[in-house]
């Protein structure tokens, strides 16, 4: 099975510094042996194929690479025990999810992990770990419906009726011919007038897509410090907790809709933040990162990645709650009526394609040859702050919405009562966020590279002090 562009362009991107699973860390309520977890995971391996298919390059980059049966799949090598001391506390436990976290996965094996974490008083820990290339955010919450339960006491899932027997692993010579063959038929059927057939709406979609991307060089961002250098290895997440109920009333009694809500307290916080550090915010603007879902109803429930995005331009300055609510619904509403999202669509569609010959190097990545491990001991300096950084073409950070189940999950009989997501990190982005609806909660999940961003605390402090003040405001509006 052959990796979608996208899909695979999330193993072109990997590094040593930037490893692009995403994890959640699911906190359990009450203290869950790890046979039943692993036997858990058994019960359902067969309800997810990819869970036994590993990566494998095509020799020479002459294609994407392919997923195949993992003819040596041991469970053991993916759902994993982790014991920490009696008695440590739920913070430091997130702390050491993180820490096992920063590795990559291991390249040779299916794309996943699950480490059960012990030590917690009356909780237990699961860090589940999944390769970009294999999911997407809704694809993610989709995965949950299979390893979790809706009740304490469901019933295990009903046993494949026939033992699960690998495909044998295509050898090299098929590789390279089913890739030249794929080839020839692409070359063959590509036409010079395809990117006329839709006439006028196409080049319509293909110039706001241009504008789009022409305003990352003619309106740069601000250099925020989580910008000033490239991301290391290292990490560090914190995490808000609110009722969805509130963010509904402030929706309600403010305007907007909830990401435009969200969006608001998380890029108020950073301006906060930007401001205590003394940067020069005036007329300077911060471009957020959405991800947006494409997945169409008919693949609802398949892996891979279905996503466009957003690039919000806000200001870096700080100002009262309210006004950053305005102006990011005014913001959010220009983005929308232009269908910026649909013309990105667009054009990564009718792009030409990632030459897999060029993405060879990439290859060597996660062996014993590759090149970016040693960047990863040795990260690149910091560019200070001398009263001037130069202004930056990119995006500051990213921030994913992504709408959760709204009912209690379960695993092992055990309610899961916390979710809080790892998104990935690479480049001079050293600081994203998820957003999670779960169970009438909404998680605000901060990540980041601690070299970037040693003060998370203080970032968190601003957004929560965002959010009470919107609050605040929507019920004096009441």
């Amino acid at each position: 099975m052959r990796l979608t562009e996208t899909d695979a362009s999330f193993i072109y991107m990997e590094s040593a510094s930037g490893p692009m699973h995403i994890s959640s860390i699911y906190v359990l309520n009450g203290e869950v042996p790890f046979e039943r977890i692993y036997q858990r995971f058994n019960d359902v391996l067969h309800l997810i194929p990819s869970y036994r298919r590993k990566l494998m390059h095509v020799p020479m980059s002459l294609a994407h690479p392919v997923w195949v049966d993992d003819t040596h799949f041991d469970l053991a090598n993916h759902v994993i025990e982790h014991r920490l001391a009696e008695g440590t506390s739920l913070e430091d436990a997130v702390d050491a999810a993180v820490k096992l976290n920063e590795p990559m996965l291991d390249r040779s094996r299916p794309l996943w992990k699950m480490v059960a974490i012990s030590g917690v008083e009356g909780k237990t820990l699961l860090l589940q770990m999944t390769h970009h290339a294999m999911i997407d955010g809704a694809s993610g919450i989709d995965l949950t419906t299979i390893l979790y339960d809706l009740s304490p006491d469901s019933s295990p899932p009903t046993p494949p009726t026939n033992e699960w027997q690998p495909e044998p692993e295509p050898n090299a010579a098929t590789l390279i011919n089913e890739a030249i063959q794929e080839n020839l038929l692409q070359l063959g059927n590509a036409s010079p007038v395809d990117a006329f057939k839709k006439g006028q709406a196409q080049f319509e979609q293909l110039r706001k897509a241009t504008e789009v991307m022409t305003r990352f060089v003619s309106n740069p961002a601000i250099t925020a410090p989580f910008n000033a250098g490239f991301v290391g290895p290292k990490r560090k997440v914190k995490w808000l907790k609110k009722p969805f109920s509130e963010i509904r009333e402030i929706r309600r009694h403010l305007g907007g809709t909830i990401n435009d809500v969200v969006l608001a307290i998380v890029s108020e916080g950073v301006a906060r933040y930007l401001d205590d550090h003394k940067e020069k915010t005036k007329e300077k603007y911060i471009r957020i990162m959405c991800p947006v879902s494409v997945r169409t109803e008919d693949q609802k429930g398949a892996l891979g990645n279905q996503v466009s995005a957003i690039f919000p331009y806000l200001p870096a300055w700080p100002m009262r709650s309210v006004d950053r609510l305005n102006i990011v619904v005014e913001e959010t509403n220009r983005i929308k009526n232009s269908g910026e999202a649909q013309a990105l669509t667009v054009m990564q569609e009718t792009m030409p394609k990632l030459p897999p010959l060029g993405m060879a190097a990439t290859q060597l990545v996660g062996t014993a040859f590759d090149p970016t491990a040693l960047a990863a001991r040795v990260p690149l300096p910091i560019m200070p702050n001398m009263g001037y950084r130069p202004p930056n073409p990119n995006y500051n950070f990213t921030c994913t919405n992504v709408p959760g189940v709204q009912v209690p999950q379960y695993m092992c009989g055990a309610e899961v009562t916390d979710t809080i997501g790892l998104l990935v990190l690479n480049g001079t982005v050293g600081l994203s966020l998820t957003i999670l609806s779960y169970n009438k909660q909404l998680f605000f999940s901060f990540i980041c590279e601690p070299r970037l961003l040693p003060d998370l605390d203080v970032l968190i402090e601003h957004a929560d002090a965002v959010y009470n003040e919107l609050y605040d405001a929507a019920m004096a509006d009441n």
